[in-house]
């Protein structure tokens, strides 16, 4: 390993990546204006489905609920309801958006709670009292102790590993593979350079970009929605880090021998759609099927997101996402070191 060498090809890729205008600018405004279109739009709105947690439950939750919940709010094809083990756990899923409504299946006055920084959970509230209509009783409202987290901070750390798990796989993956194409590896392959120093340089370059960008678009959008993080700055931009080089090491992998620039571009979306959609960068999976859940943990963005999410939401300690930061870590050295022996300089 050269210093040297490492730090010209870091060098010049920045260079070209800065002087390209288009991208990036685009960098920069995709997910700032993502951020701000969400916040504005959904300031108001929600999805059209609501989850429902009651608890304490041991069994059915549905047939639990029926003894408790008048038959109207059954038929109402947009309620779901989840089981939920104890008030603690329900508060802490409403604090983080992942049910809209907590109801206590022993309460002889159905008590329930909400989170008042929901939209959701204010459009459920509506449904669960209109369905006491023919009742004389009202039921007893609670709000939900602890931090309540907005929409707005619980999809930002979303929008921003999103965009960089587009930039890392495309920026690394794609531009290897069209530098083999139009045979500009094929002449540094007569330079004393190894593929382990320009694999590296390439992943170093791109994670400089990555949290350079990450940096800006935080900065912005936190001097318009005045984002509230719990923990350790230093410890969230840590977490960013070790999911770009992650990110950075999967799309050198398939740069590693690839030679068509469409067959990397359908390999790139083939795994950063799926890896979008089930490691919850829009929404939550909670009542998803099990099997959900465990596909989401083998993506590394779930890992990422998870431990994000907890040190800005929960002011989580290093101690706290240790195996997630392990996970990352481990996974970008095995991506790195299989990239390095695939790594082909010409077609």
């Amino acid at each position: 390993m050269n210093l040297n060498r490492i730090w010209a090809v870091f060098q010049a890729r920045n260079a070209e990546f800065f002087r390209d205008r288009a991208a990036f600018g685009w960098n920069f405004a995709f997910p700032f204006l993502i951020i701000v279109g969400f916040g504005l739009i959904f300031s108001g709105r929600e999805y059209t489905q609501f989850k429902v947690g009651v608890f304490p439950s041991t069994g059915d939750v549905v047939e639990l609920s029926r003894s408790t919940i008048p038959p109207a709010l059954h038929k109402d094809r947009h309620v779901v309801f989840l089981p939920i083990p104890d008030r603690t756990e329900g508060e802490k899923l409403l604090n983080h958006h992942k049910i809209d409504l907590l109801l206590d299946a022993n309460s002889p006055v159905h008590a329930y709670w909400i989170n008042d920084t929901s939209p959701n959970g204010s459009i459920a509230e509506r449904i669960f009292l209109a369905s006491f209509m023919a009742n004389q009783h009202i039921p007893e409202k609670g709000i939900t102790h602890g931090v309540q987290v907005r929409y707005i901070d619980w999809l930002l750390p979303g929008i921003l590993a999103m965009n960089m798990m587009f930039s890392a796989l495309w920026g690394v993956g794609y531009v290897i593979v069209r530098y083999r194409k139009n045979g500009a590896l094929k002449r540094l392959k007569a330079t004393p350079l190894t593929a382990l120093e320009y694999l590296s340089a390439q992943m170093f370059s791109r994670i400089f970009l990555l949290m350079f960008t990450l940096c800006i678009v935080w900065f912005g959008t936190d001097l318009i929605f005045d984002i509230h993080v719990q923990g350790s700055y230093f410890l969230i931009s840590l977490i960013f880090l070790l999911g770009g080089l992650n990110l950075c090491s999967i799309g050198l992998i398939l740069a590693a021998r690839g030679t068509s620039e469409e067959f990397t571009s359908g390999i790139l979306n083939f795994i950063s759609w799926p890896m979008m959609f089930l490691s919850e960068v829009w929404f939550s999976l909670e009542g998803s099927p099990p099997w959900v859940h465990t596909l989401s943990r083998f993506f590394p963005l779930t890992h990422l997101l998870t431990a994000a999410r907890r040190v800005m939401s929960d002011g989580a300690s290093f101690a706290d996402v240790r195996w997630e930061c392990g996970i990352l870590l481990f996974s970008t050295l095995i991506c790195l070191s299989v990239a390095a022996l695939l790594f082909s300089w010409n077609e």
